[in-house]
């Protein structure tokens, strides 16, 4: 099925200054476990064998996270502390293998998918923007999948957007309905609210034929110089049918301050081993 799967990672996350001047914003911790490595753990979920990061040459901590820490695991061995070597070095992710290629010139989104071109070859792949972290009990690529099985096509992840946000997001316009999911007619990247064609909004989960290839080497570089994912689904729309698949759980935009505190909070009050604390800290703030 989807054996591969696209990350772009090499955003400089300013808006997590200073914080993300050392550390990757991808890297910043949701509780104990990296923002990043929930993306990477839906994705194998779902099966897939290789994770292809596009980063940046300020990036070396990503690719030494999912290596194996063969020190730190002699370390903890010798301290009586074995119950941490799966969390230190998952047993999952050594039968992955990862890629990192560098977008040396940050060019857009539609430019970091293409990076990958070369290693996704002929197959459909899945890209996961891990910004978005996503909490339900079907995961969100696992909701694309079966669409895709249905479909054979191209599918995205979207949800409904209140009208004061939806300048932020790409917009479809809906078509169909099939499969348990919408025929996309046309997509607007960050429409003005009294423009939108509607309230559905992309969000970072998309499954692609190989094809979505053919259109990012033909798409444009907008006026701020970079290529546009969603310029390259609207030339994909005319050749093949796309699918919005309507995402059923919650959704973090963790890109953003609000977005990662609140993922941070919803996740502790997840996790018994600090719920009850968590939740005794909040009602003592407020």
């Amino acid at each position: 099925m989807i054996k591969k799967a696209v990350l772009p990672v090499a955003g400089l996350g300013t808006r997590f200054l200073p914080a993300s001047k050392a550390t990757p914003k991808e890297m910043l911790p949701i509780i104990d476990k990296p923002l990043l490595q929930y993306a990477v753990e839906e994705a194998i979920e779902i099966g897939v064998e290789e994770i292809i990061f596009i980063t940046s040459n300020e990036k070396h901590s990503i690719e030494k996270h999912f290596q194996e820490n063969i020190d730190m695991a002699n370390r903890l061995i010798k301290s009586g502390k074995e119950d941490y070597l799966e969390k230190l070095n998952p047993k999952v992710f050594s039968d992955i293998k990862f890629h990192y290629i560098n977008q040396n010139n940050q060019n857009g989104l539609g430019d970091a998918v293409l990076h990958a071109k070369e290693i996704v070859g002929d197959d459909s792949f899945a890209v996961l923007l891990p910004d978005d972290l996503f909490i339900s009990n079907i995961s969100c690529l696992s909701q694309l999948i079966d669409t895709y099985k249905k479909t054979n096509s191209s599918v995205i992840a979207v949800n409904k957007i209140d009208k004061e946000n939806i300048h932020k997001y790409g917009v479809i316009n809906p078509g169909i309905k099939e499969h348990d999911a919408i025929l996309i007619e046309d997509i607007i990247e960050k429409p003005k609210a009294n423009e939108a064609p509607s309230d559905i909004a992309v969000c970072g989960r998309y499954i692609f034929t190989s094809l979505i290839f053919d259109h990012l080497e033909a798409t444009n570089f907008d006026k701020s110089g970079e290529i546009q994912l969603t310029d390259a689904i609207k030339s994909l729309i005319d050749n093949q049918k796309v699918y919005a698949r309507l995402y059923d759980g919650e959704k973090f935009d963790c890109g953003s301050k609000k977005g990662f505190v609140h993922a941070t909070i919803a996740l502790a009050l997840r996790d018994n081993s600090i719920s009850k604390d968590i939740s005794k800290i909040i009602k003592e703030i407020i």
